[in-house]
């Protein structure tokens, strides 16, 4: 279960590049209100690679 599964990020049929993904996620944040989480979010989601960037939105998002 995701960190807040009630934000949805969507990734399917979406540029999949991780700038796109992260101002996905950060827009996510903000539109529910939790925008100061963002730092928090980024330091972790790009701490290493591309699979690490993905399996981080999926721990702390609702993704589809």
């Amino acid at each position: 279960m995701p960190k807040y599964p009630d934000i949805k990020v969507y990734l399917t049929n979406r540029d999949g590049n991780a700038f796109a993904i992260l101002s996905r996620c950060k827009k996510a944040l903000t539109l529910a209100g939790k925008e100061d989480k963002w730092s928090e979010f980024l330091t972790e989601a790009t701490s290493a690679d591309y699979p690490h960037l993905l399996i981080t939105v999926m721990k702390w998002f609702e993704v589809e």
